[in-house]
């Protein structure tokens, strides 16, 4: 199998990961665990290492019950990163099975890269317990992209990432979909929490 490049073990190793990480699948507080974090990717494995780490906290505080990561033909050291998380590792997936599949009640759809910052678990307990909209975060105030990178270009339904009920998510998928195109056309509500965008990272 691949071997993890030294950025992604890194991370690892910096996460004790043993401990901390593994937290994301092992299900601590499962019975309290509302979200399932998607993220599809391919060939991503440092970027998707930076979202592991940002999701530990969630886990911990048992409000994600588990990481899938939909795979689209990595060749690099995802699957193996994945397994080392504790996530669970879909490769070439139906969207409408992987989403069917979720335990949890309500879908957190991000790309690899992203990371929610400080207050994100808060604002998604608070609006989960409200059972409000589909919702989605605000961008980075303090880590953006530089003006001219920003300019014309195509805005990722995930960008900000997607929260959603499981049940719409279902209604909506449709077999053979990508997970962005699940969070397409949505009317989402601003949570008052902020995500680095996943394009931050991959610009830097």
């Amino acid at each position: 199998m691949t071997e993890l490049v030294p950025e992604s073990a890194q991370i690892l190793r910096n996460l004790n990961r043993t401990c901390a990480i593994a937290l994301i699948s092992e299900g601590v507080r499962l019975k309290e665990g509302m979200i399932s974090v998607l993220i599809e990717c391919k060939d991503q494995e440092n970027a998707l290492a930076v979202s592991l780490a940002a999701l530990v906290p969630g886990a911990v505080e048992g409000l994600i019950a588990e990481v899938v990561i939909l795979d689209r033909g990595s060749r690099d050291g995802t699957a193996r990163l994945a397994d080392a998380a504790g996530c669970k590792f879909i490769e070439d997936g139906d969207l409408v099975d992987v989403v069917r599949a979720a335990r949890g009640e309500w879908l957190l759809l991000i790309e690899p890269g992203a990371r929610p910052l400080q207050g994100w678990i808060e604002q998604l307990v608070q609006h989960l317990a409200l059972g409000g909209p589909p919702a989605r975060m605000r961008p980075s105030r303090d880590y953006r992209l530089p003006f001219f990178a920003r300019w014309r270009r195509p805005l990722s339904a995930l960008e900000h990432g997607v929260v959603l009920p499981k049940r719409q998510a279902i209604a909506n998928a449709r077999s053979g979909q990508s997970l962005e195109s699940l969070g397409r056309g949505l009317a989402m509500k601003k949570l008052r929490c902020e995500i680095v965008p996943a394009a931050v990272l991959a610009f830097s």
